[in-house]
């Protein structure tokens, strides 16, 4: 069965929306979830994630917040809970301090995806391994495979290849880049692999999910939250749609 990830952003549409979401995408039948932690510049985002970041900002929401809110549905969330964000913010909180409210909150991993593979070797893999927190790097297309085998082993939970190097959201014939999948499915990574970027529909996730283990959703699910008064209903009907 290959999985479906669903990412949205913490603190939208509204500043207490979050443990409803993740209720309602463990209920809809997603496998696992990757929430954002809204950031000033999150530069590897499209439009409508930075737009979700800047409200869920001027929602003050917090990490702290988001801890808060997080213990609040720990027992009733089964399926893995990913925090994804920026390593300023994490940096700030402390790192270690962060990692043991992960531990607490329900957490099961981490994405990160400004911080470099040596940084997180020499300073913060040990920290992970304390709490048993999952990590997850990226690669893309122009990742060379021995980059990817290097990554794949850094990583535990899967291995996140982004389907371009664009940011998210774009439109992307790379979701059809046979030689890019073709290269992943052969090689003996240690990882599932996840694709994400431009995943838009039950078509693209299957195309997809291929030659790959699983497919992670954000901007279109993102944009039924911000888009749609009826974001409940839409957002149930939009994973149903995928996962049938």
């Amino acid at each position: 069965m290959k999985k479906l990830n669903i990412y949205f952003t913490a603190g939208v549409p509204e500043p207490e929306s979050t443990p409803e979401i993740m209720k309602l995408i463990q209920e809809a039948g997603a496998d696992m979830m990757e929430i954002g932690m809204p950031y000033s510049d999150p530069v590897a985002d499209g439009p409508v994630i930075q737009k979700a970041h800047e409200l869920a900002l001027n929602n003050g929401m917090t990490i702290e917040t988001l801890f808060s809110q997080l213990k609040t549905v720990k027992q009733e969330i089964n399926i893995p809970v990913i925090l994804m964000g920026y390593i300023n913010p994490v940096l700030s909180f402390g790192f270690e301090n962060f990692c043991r409210e992960c531990s607490e909150s329900g957490v099961s991993g981490l994405i990160i995806p400004d911080l470099p593979p040596l940084e997180f070797e020499k300073n913060y893999q040990k920290v992970l391994k304390q709490y048993n927190l999952n990590f997850t790097f990226l690669v893309t297309p122009e990742t060379s495979t021995e980059r990817i085998q290097y990554l794949d082993s850094l990583s535990s939970g899967f291995l996140y290849a982004v389907s371009s190097s664009s940011t998210t959201g774009k439109e992307n014939v790379v979701l059809k880049n046979e030689e890019y999948l073709n290269r992943l499915a052969s090689l003996p990574l240690k990882n599932p692999v996840m694709i994400g970027f431009g995943i838009k529909s039950k078509q693209d996730f299957e195309n997809v999910t291929e030659k790959a283990d699983g497919g992670i959703i954000g901007t279109a699910f993102v944009n039924i939250l911000l888009q749609n008064k009826d974001w409940r209903k839409n957002a149930i009907d939009f994973i149903n749609s995928v996962k049938d």
